[in-house]
């Protein structure tokens, strides 16, 4: 790790006009400066149009035109000296919500800021599905960011970690706030981008103030000290008002991470001369003397100055450059407020991918050898690697030797190479969040989540990164990732071993949701996972990884099953169970015992939850006319509620009796076996069920 506290050049040796000396926030022009005076007035003249764009907001904000606005005042000098080191187009960027003069330097113009704003059709940054100031560019490889602070510091991480896979030069630029260092995917950022010396540039543009939260209720010291001890981690603290040495900053990061030595973190001390946001009164908080001292290190005022001291810039010059961008801003605020607001009838475009797969299902009958589950996903992942290069699998202990804790990646990494199979730090939040940045880019990760009791920590990637890229960006970026996820009890793995988690995730637009009971079911909809264009999450249940009853005939490499399809394991016709997973079997067992006392059942395993197979489980029902729902997650909150639900809306008149519901109790999952038997769904308790619903 190297440091500076400043990188900037000897200002004291600077050549200048303005006297310095009477002003103490005075600027100099570097006498090697970078920057022209052609390119100095093209940059002030950037500056005043967003402070001028940040203005013309807030006014139509109060006219009712849009409901929320959030400002980059006093952050303009850092964010385009920092963009100036950067090559829009070949680069990566992530910003953050302040990034407004940073956008303005990507090349979206004041139109493009103002369309955003006022939320209209074709806006760049989301088509109006996200609020104002939520980024995204294609063109200029700027990735469609969301609300949470914090999640793209992941995303940026996996982006740069495919510029590496890639064999390119190219460096990824991700922004924030101070106080979003406080949380915990920047430090994991931090130590992945680190250790594995990726052309990262963390920007933390630290204007002292989370909403109201001072610096010093958030950190312990600066975060320059912070993040101190990374290895291959160079650090530097700038005056963020002062656009030479910030630039200087920046270009010698990027150059160092261009030539593969490592990710640099640029503190920029900005100041906030706004409130926070249009919701927020920075008044309540902060005193008159504060304010007036952040507004002497304006950065405009400062490059204006300097500027004129240097003859480069006259009072009436800088009079009649303040008419011209007003004039600008009010034709761009014209134009995008003629513009139309998006249709009604798009608003549900873009869950998921538009394009028709082309996609051939069940083309014959599995005739392979008989294979456990566990070995049927990982003949699947060998096969799909083989076929699709951008596949790229990884997690917690799943190269070899290890190949996984139950084996499913085993041999991918010798065959592959690490590149393309690898361990991951043990962080959930890292594996997910960095597997958006490498599909953004055109990868496909396949992770593994080694414990779906242990995924929580990857939640807000999940529910606010994964699922809604497509959506957010409107069709622009798409997180395709697939996440294996063990899931399940029955195996005496106690509370934090032995979760069902598919009752939490089927409530998530965007994410297909998939469940298979039998080998060839696993590895079919592995390899159709693997080729799909949006993001799946693939529950398989551990406790059958290795059971003869779930093994099947495998299916040969191109054998593939469509999401939406229900299987009929067992006709019937005195009642229907509805099921997936573990209790399959169970319910099969049932159905075997209750033969014998005159009870035809009919087994019905869904194998997807998202999309669900509707169809089928009403065919059934009309059959039958006595259903009951049965799986293994907690009773209430429950999938089945949910299937419940459709069965009542669409076969109520197919029914003689009332959906019957069945799942774990209310209660955690004790080690146990004694206990763990009361709490999980038996066979007994569908044999029960099943009898009372014959009786009704």
């Amino acid at each position: 790790m190297t440091k500076a506290r400043s990188a900037a050049p000897d200002e004291a040796a600077a050549s200048t006009q303005h006297d310095t000396q009477s002003n103490p926030f005075a600027l100099a022009i570097p006498e090697q400066s970078p920057f022209n005076a052609d390119d100095l007035r093209g940059i002030l003249r950037m500056m005043m149009t967003a402070r001028r764009l940040d203005q013309k907001m807030l006014t139509l904000l109060k006219q009712g035109k849009s409901f929320f606005h959030i400002g980059g005042s006093g952050h303009e000098a850092a964010q385009i000296a920092a963009a100036r080191a950067f090559v829009p187009g070949k680069d990566w960027f992530y910003p953050y919500y302040r990034d407004l003069s940073f956008m303005l330097a990507m090349g979206m113009g004041a139109e493009g800021i103002m369309t955003n704003f006022l939320a209209r059709a074709d806006d760049v940054n989301s088509g109006g599905r996200q609020m104002p100031q939520h980024y995204g560019m294609k063109s200029a490889r700027v990735v469609s960011q969301s609300s949470p602070t914090g999640t793209q510091f992941l995303q940026a991480v996996g982006t740069a970690k495919g510029a590496r896979l890639d064999g390119t030069d190219e460096v990824v630029y991700v922004s924030c706030g101070e106080g979003t260092t406080s949380q915990g995917d920047f430090h994991e950022a931090l130590n992945w981008a680190s250790r594995a010396k990726l052309p990262v540039i963390f920007c933390v543009q630290d204007n002292k103030y989370a909403i109201s939260v001072h610096l010093s209720q958030q950190t312990g010291g600066s975060v320059y000290d912070m993040v101190g001890g990374y290895v291959n981690l160079d650090r530097i603290e700038v005056d963020g008002t002062n656009l030479f040495e910030t630039h200087d900053a920046f270009a010698r990061a990027v150059a160092r991470a261009r030539r593969g030595e490592g990710p640099t973190v640029i503190v920029t001390d900005v100041v906030r001369l706004l409130p926070h946001s249009s919701s927020d009164d920075q008044t309540k908080y902060r005193s008159k003397e504060e304010l007036e001292r952040d507004r002497q290190r304006d950065p405009i005022n400062r490059l204006k100055d300097a500027m004129i001291g240097a003859g480069m810039l006259s009072e009436e010059e800088f009079t009649a450059l303040e008419q011209i961008v007003l004039d600008e801003v009010n034709a761009a605020t014209d134009i995008a407020e003629a513009k139309p607001l998006p249709e009604p009838s798009t608003a549900m475009h873009f869950l998921y991918s538009h394009e028709k797969l082309d996609l051939r299902y069940e083309q014959d009958l599995p005739v392979g050898t008989k294979t456990v589950i566990v070995d049927a996903i990982n003949h699947a992942l060998h096969e799909e690697m083989e076929r699709n290069e951008h596949i790229i699998v990884y997690g917690q202990d799943v190269e070899d030797g290890k190949g996984g804790v139950f084996t499913a990646t085993k041999g991918l990494s010798t065959r592959f190479g690490t590149n393309r199979c690898f361990n991951s730090p043990l962080a959930e939040s890292s594996i997910v969040g960095t597997a958006v940045g490498l599909a953004v880019r055109g990868f496909k990760p396949v992770v593994e989540i080694q414990f779906g009791d242990y995924i929580w920590t990857a939640m807000m990637h999940i529910r606010n990164e994964v699922a809604t890229m497509r959506y957010r960006s409107n069709n622009d970026f798409s997180a395709p990732v697939v996440m294996r996820v063990p899931v399940g009890g029955y195996i005496h793995g106690g509370l934090c071993h032995s979760q069902s988690i598919d009752g939490y995730f089927t409530h998530l637009p965007g994410i297909h949701i998939v469940y298979p009971s039998t080998a060839a079911d696993a590895k079919a909809l592995l390899k159709t996972a693997c080729r799909m264009d949006d993001p799946v999450m693939f529950l398989e249940h551990k406790g059958m990884y290795r059971q003869a009853y779930a093994a099947s005939l495998e299916p040969d490499p191109e054998f593939l099953l469509p999401f939406g399809k229900a299987s009929v394991r067992r006709e019937g016709s005195d009642v229907t169970i509805v099921t997936w997973g573990a209790l399959v079997y169970k319910a099969l067992e049932a159905a075997r015992v209750l033969d014998k006392e005159g009870l035809s059942l009919e087994v019905i395993d869904l194998r997807t939850l998202v999309p669900l197979d509707m169809d089928t489980v009403l065919a059934s029902v009309a059959k039958t006319s006595r259903v009951l729902i049965a799986h293994e997650d907690n009773l209430t909150g429950g999938f089945g509620g949910e299937v419940a639900a459709r069965i009542a809306e669409r076969g109520f008149d197919l029914l003689d009796a009332p959906v019957m519901r069945l799942g774990a109790k209310d209660c955690h999952i004790p080690y146990s076996w004694s206990l763990e038997g009361e709490i999980l769904p038996q066979d007994k308790d569908i044999i029960s069920a099943v009898r009372q619903l014959a009786a009704y």
